[in-house]
């Protein structure tokens, strides 16, 4: 009698590992959705890093602290605008001004109207406007003069920005009461300047 034999059983052996060099992983590029966002971001470093955009951003910081322009140095300021709407950074420009350099010029002008208190403050706000109206403004013009097209002006983005950023954080309601039975003739200009659609042209928009 044969002895018969067990059948085999299938054994695996270890596949042998590809020969294929690994695919280098680069760094993920920005999702097309968030193009727009990383472009701002990356034209915003590049602009605070910009030398000539730099002596813009001095001058109007200085011109908020209550500063004026040294000689020549409206000419210097204008050629540096020119020389950056040229740039890839020109549409970026006018987006910075309302929200850096305007929002921090008119955050001093908040704290040094909040520093005083009762009565006193809304003669301090009157006195706020009238600089900022007659001093602050036409200089933030002069230097922004080359900037134009724009859907918002320099004026009017300014206007604006003392509105939301300064009147409408001062509680305004309750300095009019102690402002009795009359308010300064600046306050009263003032608001018909920054509300809208209280007179003809009132509008900062229009």
């Amino acid at each position: 009698m044969t002895r018969g034999f067990a059948p085999s059983l299938p054994v695996e052996f270890p596949k042998m590992g590809s020969f294929r060099r690994p695919r280098p992983r680069f760094m993920s590029s920005p999702a097309l959705s968030d193009l727009p966002r990383f472009q701002a971001a990356r034209q915003a470093l590049q602009l605070s890093s910009n030398s000539a955009w730099n002596s813009v951003q001095t001058a109007v910081i200085n011109v908020f602290k209550g500063g004026g322009l040294q000689s020549n140095e409206l000419y210097a300021l204008n050629e540096n605008i020119r020389r950056l709407l040229k740039s890839e950074l020109g549409s970026f420009i006018t987006d910075y001004f309302q929200n850096q350099l305007l929002a921090k010029g008119l955050l001093f002008v908040e704290e040094k109207i909040k520093l005083c208190e009762g009565a006193n403050r809304i003669e301090l706000l009157a006195e706020v406007w009238d600089h900022f109206f007659t001093e602050t403004l036409p200089t933030l013009q002069a230097i922004f003069y080359p900037v134009q097209g724009q859907e918002l002006t320099i004026r009017q983005i300014s206007l604006l920005g003392f509105r939301d950023l300064v009147l409408l954080k001062v509680k305004l309601d309750d300095l009019l009461l102690l402002a009795q039975p009359q308010p300064p003739s600046s306050i009263i200009q003032m608001l018909l300047i920054l509300q809208p659609g209280a007179t003809p042209g009132s509008d900062p928009r229009s």
